[in-house]
């Protein structure tokens, strides 16, 4: 297991529907992925090299996860950076905006699905749960939306967008 934080990484928190009826983009991982795999997360990933900026990271691997053109996007901030256990990464949230009938284009290699979660829907599906992970029990926060389960650094940087939302 690496430290928290030792690669750093960006995602995308696309949001569509602002301030209506605001949602979230997430990408379901393929299952077959060496790192993540069939979990749901923001788009996004590693940061290409030192001279890359983590917004500009964000916003290419937004474009290359989901084809999403990072001139349909308006970033308007940035959450606190999260780490994840497992792999090691610092991963950096940037909150950007994006019209809502947007045509996405998941790429085959990495995302299995696309999908579009209200907030309302997040909201509703919160809950503190017990989840054992490579035979570890662990205590965290999660979302459940259907058949699906958002836990981990996702989970994390979700609920720190909400109580920005909420306060």
């Amino acid at each position: 297991m690496k430290a928290p934080g030792g690669t750093e990484a960006a995602v995308l928190v696309p949001i569509f529907g602002h301030p209506a009826h605001s949602g979230l983009v997430f990408t379901e991982r393929r299952s077959d992925l060496r790192r993540h795999p069939g979990e749901i997360s923001f788009p996004g990933g590693r940061q290409d090299g030192p001279a890359e900026d983590l917004m500009a990271t964000a916003l290419r691997e937004a474009e290359e996860e989901i084809g999403l053109d990072p001139s349909d996007v308006e970033v308007v901030g940035a959450l606190p950076p999260v780490g994840t256990f497992v792999t090691g990464y610092k991963v950096h949230p940037f909150v950007g905006l994006i019209p809502e009938d947007l045509p996405f284009r998941p790429n085959p290699a990495e995302v299995a699905a696309i999908l579009l979660f209200r907030i309302e829907e997040l909201r509703a599906g919160f809950a503190m749960r017990r989840l054992v992970r490579r035979g570890i029990p662990i205590r965290t926060p999660t979302y459940v939306v259907g058949e699906h389960l958002i836990w981990g650094a996702t989970a994390r940087i979700l609920g720190e967008l909400l109580d920005r939302v909420d306060g």
